[in-house]
């Protein structure tokens, strides 16, 4: 399986637009369509504002330098006008703020959601050979580099072209083209220095994010284990071994900051240059009575009012920069295909007996090993079967493959004649329930916990029916906190017995049509999995059950026991018609009883 680094594609600032443009202007959206169109109008109303102010100014400069009397009240008007520009333009963009900032945070959730979704449709393979830590950490710098970007490319740099343009058009009509030329030179060598250094720059952010997401999984991955950790005292080896790539962390953005001083001082560089030169212009131009004392004025306000958004723009250029790099994770997530995919207008799945076929099915996880051979057996309608084996026989690879957790390389695996690559997975899934082998509980109360089976009908009496089933009512009820106890993270706050009764709980309010119990009593002591198999058969006579099992004395009363060696089935039959055959049966269940 190729890895999310091997599929990702750079993210350029032309194509993040195009993939931000969906989340900003969003189908029948009108609402926010509308925002954006009115937060561009204030932006553009904003930058007219500032553009036209110095112009007032400059013609309040020429009244006063004229030092004429009778007309002492114009300079005043003309500074008013100024001044009432400058507030404007601040109102105009306190305006386009609160208009846009529901448009930003609506993409900013619907990308956040649409990366989440898309994780859950990804296939076992691909969550099996990702690590958590890695995935929230790339999920979180992504949808930071989105919300930069949004601001940026709508109210920076587009906002920053129109004032150049406007401010060069200006220069131009009230001086000559070379005062245009010059500003625009000026802007395009800073510009082209600021690109140039910040791809050099690149390499450094790189590393330190790849470090950075080395340390997360580390680190999430360390905690989760906290016990194992503490069994083994390995405290000191674990910190040792993060420390390795917080000190990679640490270099990478030593050198990204010193690099940064480098990026600053010729950025100030070319701007001074700049500077001095129309200055110096401007200066002859109204010693040789060129122009006027507000044009000399004019021309500084004009610079100055360029330059300080444009060193702005230097920073912004490196922050977008980054936000690219950022995204590419993300964009590499989203670009990741699915392996296990619904045929085009699948339909849903019908079950009327819940007859299970597996036909001649060959199946491996790679191609270093395989898993099934051929492998065939037949389950009838509402009968109860038993799947046992050696460890790595195959057992629990089959209720993956009736779930299509996987899709099997040859073969075919039907219910009640339909192939379930035929049928939609959201029905196929909906119609099995299972108890796995390694229970997992959400960091929830134990009441959200069995209710997940079925969180859409769920009454309390539900809940509680279920949970005297699997027997931990009692054990609830004597909590503090009752259902309302928080089990803790992945419901380590319960010992593996409880965590099994709560799942089985889980498992019997989902009422499914085929149930699945992978060692699902194998963390209980006798007495109390003899009382829940008792339950479990009573339950489980109108549904076909499937029972995979170490311990052979809770699948004696199967109809039929299939057992499995190397990916085959080596024998079939009943409890009393296996131990009189004396093969592997017999010898795993003397074994048991020794």
């Amino acid at each position: 399986m190729n890895t999310i680094e091997n599929q990702q594609k750079p993210v350029t600032l032309f194509n993040a637009f195009f993939y931000l443009f969906a989340y900003l202007w969003p189908v029948k959206a009108y609402i926010l369509r509308l925002r954006v169109i009115l937060a561009l109008l204030m932006l553009i109303c904003a930058k007219i504002c500032i553009v036209y102010a110095p112009l007032f100014f400059k013609d309040a400069i020429d009244v006063l330098d004229k030092r004429i009397a009778s007309e002492v009240i114009i300079p005043f008007a003309l500074l008013f006008i100024y001044g009432g520009l400058r507030l404007c333009a601040i109102v105009f963009q306190e305006l386009r703020e609160l208009l846009f900032i529901k448009v930003a945070q609506s993409a900013i959730r619907k990308a956040s959601l649409q990366v989440f979704r898309h994780l859950h449709q990804l296939s076992m393979r691909f969550h099996l050979e990702r690590q958590t830590g890695g995935i929230t950490t790339i999920i979180d710098r992504g949808t930071r580099g989105m919300d930069f970007l949004l601001s940026v490319i709508l109210f920076n740099i587009l906002p920053t072209i129109i004032e150049l343009l406007m401010v060069s058009a200006i220069l131009w009509g009230f001086f000559n083209i070379y005062y245009a030329l010059i500003t625009i030179a000026t802007i395009v060598i800073y510009v082209i220095f600021t690109l140039v250094i910040t791809e050099w720059r690149v390499k450094f952010r790189r590393r330190a994010n790849k470090e950075q997401s080395i340390a997360s999984t580390k680190t999430i991955d360390s905690l989760l284990n906290y016990e194992t950790v503490k069994y083994f005292t390995k405290e000191d080896f674990e910190a040792k071994n993060l420390e390795k790539n917080l000190y990679g962390i640490e270099k990478a953005r030593i050198l990204t900051a010193s690099s940064l001083s480098a990026v600053n001082i010729g950025q100030s560089f070319i701007i001074s240059t700049g500077l001095i030169i129309l200055l110096l212009m401007a200066a002859f131009d109204y010693n040789a009575n060129i122009i006027t004392l507000g044009d000399f004025v004019l021309v500084n306000s004009y610079l100055l009012q360029l330059y300080i958004p444009l060193n702005f723009l230097g920073f912004v250029y490196r922050q977008t920069r980054q936000s690219l790099i950022d995204m590419e994770d993300m964009f590499g997530l989203l670009s990741y295909t699915r392996d296990i995919a619904d045929k085009d207008n699948a339909p849903d799945i019908v079950i009327k007996n819940c007859h299970i076929i597996f036909n001649n099915v060959n199946f491996s996880y790679d191609d270093k090993r395989q898993i099934l051979h051929h492998l065939s057996l037949d389950i009838p309608a509402l009968s109860s079967v038993a799947i046992v084996g050696a460890s790595g026989s195959g057992k629990t690879s089959l209720s993956r493959l009736l779930f299509r957790f996987y899709d099997i390389d040859d073969g075919h695996i039907t219910i009640d004649g339909q192939d379930i690559r035929d049928v939609n997975q959201q029905s196929l899934r909906r119609a099995i329930g299972i108890v796995p082998q390694d229970t997992v509980l959400f960091n929830d109360t134990i009441c959200y916990n069995i209710a997940y089976g079925a969180l859409d009908i769920t009454t309390q009496d539900d809940i509680e029916n279920t949970a005297k089933s699997a027997q931990i009512h009692d054990f609830i009820m004597s909590l503090p906190d009752g259902y309302d106890t928080i089990v803790g993270e992945r419901g380590l706050k319960l010992s593996g017995g409880e965590k099994q009764r709560v799942a089985i709980a889980r498992m019997l309010l989902k009422n499914p049509k085929i149930m699945i119990f992978d060692e699902a009593t194998s963390a209980l002591d006798s007495e109390t999995e003899y009382e829940i198999m008792q339950n479990i058969n009573h339950i489980s006579k109108n549904y076909t059950t499937i029972m995979i099992a170490h311990r052979l004395s809770t699948i004696i009363h199967c109809d039929c026991i299939f057992v499995m060696d190397n990916g085959k089935i080596a024998e079939q039959g009943n409890h009393q018609s296996l131990l009189q055959q004396n093969n592997l049966y017999a010898q795993l269940w003397k074994n048991q009883i020794q």
